[in-house]
């Protein structure tokens, strides 16, 4: 028997039942026994961790099935806590034994508090599982859940008692978010409890349950689709427009309000233009509360110390026995509806037009809220939204919005301390370029965007070389290690900002832009030296390959710098900088111009030996080959007396088709048109040879979802298809080749094209 603590702790855990005690005092009442608790399984290895909570899971009179409700409960709270640390290969590898004890555990009436732990456990659990594991136990699963929703209803019309049902709701939710339209079958067998249950919940501490029910409902709704939730939309509607109603009577931090504005918002999804008519019943409340200004303080620290916990207040000691303090209570509310508000321009566009100018004067002060960081990522999201709906409006009215963002998102870019929420202002900006377009930016705020991504990239390069620094000092180990590779790793994401934002002045600008970007310039060459780390070349080459296709042929001045680079590194180890390099390899042949008709000649052979490795259309691997295979493709197309055609093409056309490049698979499908459609003789083949591999490509293309019918490419291809159909024999042997799947995707071509 191990040793024991105090307060009957084991000091080491070598049994089950010893760990069952220490799931017990993990959620003991004695401050002191869970803090020892705590120490002690967190020094338990990982590996006995999961064995002895699966034997709590499989034995009847141990863990969920322990006649004392602390240990069922914290077993179930363990399980949960596992569900989310390994995700998702817990639930791969248990999803059976899992699943079927919480199940078991929810159904057993003897324990509220338990039935709500095994619930949250689920919900947990299902947000990582595979919708494919999921199905298997689908029936049972929803069946089990319906029939112990019909038991809580009846105990909360009856007692008044919620505790489980709120749980309940939630992972009714969880499982129709993750199951989505094969929750239809189940649909008629919710939807009234639920509403019920919406209608029920009137009285103050019930609020929360009737909050969950409600974005229960919403998730449901928009799991099922319009055509089915249609039949109980007029009558949800009108349960939130009451509640609603009830919200505006309320304090701005009843629990309701985040659930009712997300529940909105997924409404819309649902109902798409056919909710607009809500939306002036909805926005009031919404910028009310997105407009709600937090309750700060400055105190006293004894002060301070006789608050409660429960208050909602944070604190920051400022020394001086004072203390700043804020009400986050109110904080969540705020930041939500603050997405909702992007959702809603996102989604409605010309239905949110006139809401535009009130929602940005709003946002444009909000890129300075610090109290909440989710504050600030929506204030940034909402601006390139807000201005294609501004555009709407006209040309004036559009200059004169941005005339109102622009500069507040210039500054934000340069002061920002959270890395995170920097990013997305980043990505904000570089996606409002694209919308305002060519000479949206005048010099002053040029150079200010200037001087902020020269600092950016100058301070990525000093905190390479202080990482390498510490990486010689004493006290560095492998938890140090893991400390700066998370600093390295927000160090490259926004590198990969600064990319982005290059790409959107590269794209609009096109060479225009050119004479600013030197200042930058050595700065990015300095990116793609052979001794950086593999991230900085990758992005480097990026932004070289958007150079020269969006400043070509005025890219070739820059030649110098980027032509052993870019061939070189097709040789890199690493397959993101391979594709990178191939990319502006095959950009090159498409929008380079006759500078670099020699470039591409060498780049030929290098692009083959990648193609043609061993392990090229590995997972790791395929993305990059697929980026050469589209290069020669282009290389063929563009720059044909750079190679020879004829005895490069039949190889191209071996390589294909391509499945994971979405956007280069399109393009070498319309190159493979272009040559169908000139009869070149070496893609067809002697009599033909070659189509049934040509209409094998389609077919894949059209299985992979490549063929979008919106593309003019889709027509083509189907064009193809017809004019062989046309010779009966011929047909015969292509589609001879073709297993069922293959025939039934040309047909549905066919049918669309």
């Amino acid at each position: 028997m191990a040793a024991c603590g105090s307060a009957g702790v084991p000091a080491t855990v070598s049994g089950k039942q010893e760990f069952y005690q220490l799931l017990k005092n993990l959620i003991n009442p004695s401050c002191m026994v869970r803090r020892q608790a705590e120490e002690i399984y967190e020094n338990i290895p990982g590996l006995c961790k999961t064995t002895f909570l699966l034997d709590a899971v499989r034995n009847r009179r141990a863990g969920y099935e322990d006649p004392h409700p602390r240990v069922r409960a914290a077993a179930c709270t363990t399980l949960g806590q596992m569900a989310t640390d390994f995700a998702p290969n817990f639930q791969k590898k248990f999803h059976e034994t899992v699943i079927a004890a919480l199940l078991r555990t929810m159904e057993n009436q003897g324990n509220q508090r338990v039935q709500s732990h095994a619930a949250s456990a689920l919900i947990i659990f299902i947000e990582d599982c595979p919708k494919s594991l999921l199905v298997l136990y689908l029936d049972s699963m929803v069946r089990n859940l319906h029939s112990i929703l019909v038991i809580k209803l009846q105990e909360l019309i009856r007692n008044g008692t919620k505790l489980a049902l709120e749980q309940l709701v939630t992972a009714i939710a969880s499982v129709a978010d993750t199951i989505e339209e094969k929750f239809v079958p189940y649909y008629d067998i919710f939807m009234p409890s639920l509403k019920q249950i919406v209608e029920l919940a009137v009285q103050k501490e019930l609020k929360l349950l009737k909050g969950k029910t409600i974005e229960c409902i919403s998730h449901v709704g928009l799991a099922v689709g319009k055509e089915k939730f249609m039949q109980d939309a007029s009558n949800v509607m009108q349960l939130l427009l009451k509640t609603q109603s009830d919200l505006n009577n309320m304090e701005d931090d009843d629990p309701q309000t985040s659930y009712i504005i997300s529940a909105w918002a997924r409404m819309c999804k649902i109902l798409g233009n056919d909710f607009q008519q809500y939306l002036p019943l909805v926005i009031e409340p919404l910028i009310k509360t997105a407009s709600a200004k937090p309750d700060v303080a400055l105190l006293d620290t004894q002060d301070v110390e006789n608050m409660s916990d429960d208050d909602g207040w944070q604190f920051v000691n400022l020394g001086d026995q004072q203390s700043f303090g804020i009400k986050t209570s109110g904080l969540e509310a705020k930041a939500t509806a603050c997405q909702m508000l992007v959702y809603y321009a996102k989604e409605l566009r010309e239905g949110f037009v006139e809401y535009t100018e009130q929602v940005v004067k709003l946002m444009v002060p909000l890129l300075k809220f610090y109290f909440h960081d989710n504050v600030r990522v929506a204030a940034a999201e909402s601006m390139p939204f807000l201005l294609e709906c501004a555009r709407i409006h006209g040309p004036e009215y559009l200059a004169q919005m941005w005339h109102f963002i622009c500069d507040p998102l210039i500054k934000a870019i340069g002061t920002e301390p959270d890395t995170d929420v920097l990013s997305e202002i980043m990505n904000s900006f570089a996606k409002s370029i694209e919308v305002m377009g060519d000479g949206c930016l005048n010099d002053e705020q040029l150079e200010e965007l200037g001087e902020i991504l020269k600092a950016k990239l100058e301070g990525h390069f000093k905190n390479q070389e202080l990482r390498q620094v510490k990486r010689q000092e004493e006290n560095y180990d492998q938890q140090v290690e893991m400390s700066l590779q998370d600093e390295d790793e927000c160090d490259v994401y926004i590198l990969t900002k600064v990319s982005d934002i290059l790409h959107s002045l590269f794209s609009t600008y096109k060479e225009k832009i050119l004479p600013w970007f030197e200042q930058l310039l050595p700065l990015i060459v300095n990116l793609i030296c052979s001794n950086r780390p593999w991230p900085d070349r990758q992005w480097g080459l990026c932004i070289f390959d958007d150079i020269i296709e969006h400043c070509s042929p005025t890219s070739f001045k820059y030649v110098e710098y980027f032509r052993w680079p870019m061939l070189l590194n097709m040789r890199d180890n690493n397959p993101e900088v391979r594709q990178a390099a191939a990319y502006g390899l095959g950009v090159m042949a498409q929008f380079g111009g006759d500078d670099y008709r020699s470039l591409c000649s060498e780049a030929v052979p290098l692009l083959v030996k990648v193609i043609k490795c061993a392990n090229s259309k590995t997972k790791k691997n395929v993305i990059a080959t697929e980026n050469c295979i589209s290069a020669v493709g282009k290389i063929l197309r563009f720059k044909p007396n750079c190679v020879n055609v004829d005895e490069v093409l039949p190889h191209w056309l071996s390589w294909l088709p391509l499945h994971e490049d979405k956007e280069e698979a399109i393009q070498t499908l319309n190159f493979l048109c272009d040559l169908i459609e000139s009869n070149h003789p070496v893609v067809l083949g002697p009599n033909n040879s070659n189509l049934p591999k040509i209409i094998s490509v389609i077919a894949e293309g059209k299985m992979n979802e490549t063929i979008n019918y919106e593309d003019p490419c889709a027509k083509r291809l189907a064009n193809v298809v017809r004019q062989v159909q046309t010779s009966e024999e011929l047909w015969l042997e292509c589609i001879s080749q073709l297993d069922d799947e293959q025939q039934e995707a040309l047909q549905e071509l066919l049918n669309f094209a």
